[in-house]
């Protein structure tokens, strides 16, 4: 299906006089994301040299089998950091998409309670536990658990602290910020092993590196200003969805090392951990692109271009990112992993460490470039991809726990799952460059379709839905009930409401997976088209249709399409089916309706409940076209929320979900009102007769 992009059959609209200005805006976004990104970028690939230095000086001084219980220690902070930088995404959102500053600093100060409140839990929760965690981990001591506790209560609010910066385009404290942490990290802990603290001082430098980035992440930009006691205007649910967005992205990112940690001796663990840590510099440079591109895309509001030049651009970025990486780990000599690592490590193939690195920098610049279009979506609204995200991590946890009779074996699991992500990800974005393609150039005013579409009166929902089961109930599913309710569906009586009720059970019996895809704030109306209203039209995604629809699913060129297999004789049982509705529909005058739904007058149309006819009478007669029906049609703002209107990763998932919950749960309870409401159904008809 097309989103609410522009079709390419659209007529154009008069020229657009601030065309120019358009282009200077979209100049301009793209400079201000280079600019964030470029900050972020320097700042990161310090921070990524800084940890190249921090892994290689530790795994130097402590072997393999040390630095594997240091680096999985590290590993728990960063799963718990699906929280920190869900705060830090939310503080971000709301405050890029603020007015004022004083609203700014009050959705800052109200996020920042909050994220104590959470750390303080998390904290306490995780020093209870320490001694469960370290025996899982095969940790010499519970004692590692417990200092890495103190640095959590600290971890959660800077995520806040950061989002505030973030969100207020403050990239250069924002860089020092990042920069700073890791700088104590890093002299802390050679400070203490030489001090011969081992992996304890390591342990003890990442919970001080980050207790000092929180003290210095006190926001002074317009921190002055006094503000009264606020609520943000989103809600939870996005606060629930940047969670879930970041637990899935943690799990994916860390939880490799922790189950190597489980399944693994502690050699094997350190190996890994240092492939992993050195591999993921390259996801961390690509974040560096997504932290600028996020409060650029959230504070955009004058469309989907200026959204797409910002998505664009962070994808190239990100793109070069990776390929530069990829290729400085394919260069580097054998022999430099000997001189980096120490004895400590075991000599292993001739390539062995650079074959394990290349193959897993390919994973994670495959996963980064998947990050960069889901983000994007997050930016732009509510984003279920972070469900689907979620679904995929719990995917690669499976794989592991299967297949883990090597450490390569282990990447090659995580290299499957990141393909077919970043592929389900990119789908919608690929299909809305189709419907663009060749409709209208960057430089080209906003196209705008020439609609007749004329509401002429608001109708009842329960007139939609009796209509749309009278036009479905010669369908098997309905071979049971149609004599018993015969009467109930050609001769509907509005004003009984048990009557309703039943009809609605008896439509939700085949079309309850479709009807529940419908915003609930749908409005019906009766409308009159015109002949442009028909050239815009769209049929309904499913089944035989997806063959003939494919790509935008326009009625006239579908019906193009069938008349073509028409000619050629074709044998399909479908195109046989349709060429014979077309000739009774030449000998039949029956008005009956056909059901729509879209976003206003001016969007494309879909049919949900008319496809044969429609495409029957296209046919026949594709001038009398708009004349042949009735047309009743859903008018909705949030429509293209609706996988039938549009379909991309938040609207399937949405669906995948509702139709979860009607085979358990609704399917059973329609069953069950219609057969209570079945025994009492003769004397209904009886009523209905009188």
């Amino acid at each position: 299906m097309a989103d609410e992009g522009v079709e390419v059959t659209g007529a154009l609209a008069p020229p657009d006089p601030h065309g120019h200005a358009r282009r200077r805006t979209i100049h301009d976004l793209r400079l201000r994301v280079l600019s964030g990104s470029a900050i972020m970028l320097l700042s990161s690939v310090f921070v990524g040299l800084m940890n190249l230095l921090y892994n290689f000086a530790v795994a130097h001084q402590l072997g393999a089998d040390k630095f594997g219980h240091a680096s999985v220690v590290y590993t728990v902070l960063m799963l718990l950091s699906s929280v920190t930088l869900s705060f830090q995404l939310m503080c971000s959102k709301f405050v890029a998409r603020s007015d004022s500053q004083a609203e700014r600093i009050a959705i800052y100060k109200l996020l920042h309670r909050r994220s104590w409140m959470i750390g303080l839990s998390v904290g306490v929760l995780l020093f209870v536990s320490s001694s469960a965690v370290a025996q899982y981990l095969n940790l010499p001591s519970p004692l590692l658990v417990r200092v890495l506790a103190l640095g959590t209560v600290f971890y959660i609010p800077l995520g806040t602290r950061r989002g505030f910066m973030q969100g207020t385009y403050d990239f250069v404290p924002l860089a020092v910020n990042f920069a700073l942490e890791v700088i104590i990290k890093l002299i802390g802990a050679v400070v203490l092993i030489s001090a011969g603290y081992s992996v304890e001082g390591v342990v003890g430098a990442i919970s001080a590196s980050v207790i000092v980035a929180y003290f210095v992440a006190i926001p002074h930009k317009h921190h002055s200003i006094e503000v009264k006691q606020a609520t943000l205007r989103a809600g939870m649910e996005e606060g629930v969805q940047a969670l879930i967005f970041f637990i899935g992205q943690v799990i994916i990112n860390n939880l490799d090392i922790v189950l190597v940690k489980h399944f693994f001796d502690a050699t094997q663990a350190g190996v890994y951990a240092v492939i992993a840590l050195i591999g993921r510099v390259v996801y961390m440079l690509s974040w560096s692109v997504v932290s600028s591109m996020f409060p650029f895309s959230a504070g955009v509001r004058s469309g989907e271009r200026d959204g797409h030049a910002v998505l664009t651009t962070a994808l190239l970025l990100a793109g070069t990112i990776s390929t530069l990486f990829i290729f400085g780990a394919w260069l580097a000599p054998t022999g430099l992993w000997h001189v980096l690592l120490g004895s400590g490590f075991p000599a292993e193939g001739r390539h062995f460490y650079s074959s394990l690195l290349v193959l897993y920098a390919v994973t994670t610049s495959i996963y980064a470039l998947s990050v960069v279009l889901m983000t994007y979506e997050i930016s732009r609204k509510i984003g279920n991809v972070s469900w689907l995200q979620l679904g995929f991590s719990a995917a690669i946890i499976v794989g592991i726990y299967l297949f883990h009779h090597s450490l390569q074996s282990v990447i090659v699991v995580q290299l499957v799952v990141m393909m077919i992500l970043l592929l389900v990800v990119s789908l919608p974005f690929l299909r809305r460059s189709r419907v663009s393609e060749g409709s209208a150039s960057e430089t080209l005013p906003e196209l705008r379709f020439e609609t007749g579409v004329r509401k002429i009166r608001p109708v009842d929902e329960n007139l939609v839905i009796a209509e749309f089961l009278k036009s479905e109930f010669y369908q098997d599913e309905f071979k049971s009930y149609r004599a018993r309710f015969a009467q109930l569906v050609n001769r509907p009586d509005f004003s009984n409401q048990r009557e309703n009720t039943l009809r609605r059970a008896l439509l939700f019996r085949r079309r309850g997976r479709l009807w529940r895809e419908l915003p609930a704030d749908t409005q019906w109306w009766e409308v009159e088209l015109t002949p442009i209203d028909i050239y815009h039209m769209r049929v309904f995604p499913r089944n035989q249709w997806l063959r003939y629809g494919i790509p935008n699913f326009l009625l006239p060129e579908t019906a193009e399409r069938i008349r073509s297999r028409i000619l050629s004789h074709s044998e399909d049982a479908f195109i046989a089916k349709l060429r014979s509705l077309s000739l009774e529909m030449k000998q039949n005058s029956e008005f009956s309706s056909v059901i729509l739904i879209t976003i206003n007058e001016s969007t494309p149309l879909t049919i949900i409940e008319g496809n044969h006819r429609m495409t029957a009478a296209s046919l026949g007669s594709p001038d009398d076209v708009h004349r042949r029906f009735r047309f009743l049609c859903g008018f909705s703002p949030h429509m293209a929320e609706c996988c039938w209107y549009q379909t991309d990763v938040s609207t399937l998932w949405r669906y995948a979900k509702n139709t979860v919950a009607y085979y358990v749960k609704h399917r059973r309870k329609i069953a069950a009102d219609i057969s209570t409401d079945a025994v009492e159904e003769p004397s209904a008809a009886e009523a209905a007769k009188s």
